[in-house]
């Protein structure tokens, strides 16, 4: 998924069309959770090289929005990574919750206005 955003020809963009792209997957989210956000909750209950081996699942995008938002420019893309993809994390938890796939389309339309107003 993050080597179709690069397409986009700005970070920016790039950035936005991620947060677009969970819209997309709001009712499979609401139904079932996000796949990625819950194997790292359980194999992070466990002991041993599983856990990190699993973390590298969110890495991935939190390292790739970090690229994106130290190419605008920003002095902590890192920190701005991780609320980005935490903020993904936290409306899929609640959006499967309440199986409301409404949370995660506000949530995604939130983080783009947020993503807007960095630039």
């Amino acid at each position: 998924m993050l080597f179709g955003l690069e397409r986009n020809r700005t970070p920016l963009a790039r950035l936005k069309a991620l947060a677009r792209s969970w819209t997309g997957l709001a009712e499979p989210v609401a139904r079932y959770g996000c796949p990625h956000g819950s194997l790292c909750q359980e194999l992070g209950k466990l002991d041993g090289g599983v856990t990190s081996t699993a973390a590298k699942l969110l890495l991935m995008p939190i390292d790739w929005a970090a690229e994106q938002f130290a190419l605008m420019g920003k002095d902590d893309p890192r920190h701005l990574a991780i609320t980005l993809i935490g903020a993904f994390q936290g409306a899929s938890l609640l959006a499967n919750s309440f199986n409301d796939p409404t949370i995660m389309t506000r949530e995604a339309g939130r983080l783009e206005r947020w993503i807007d107003s960095l630039a």
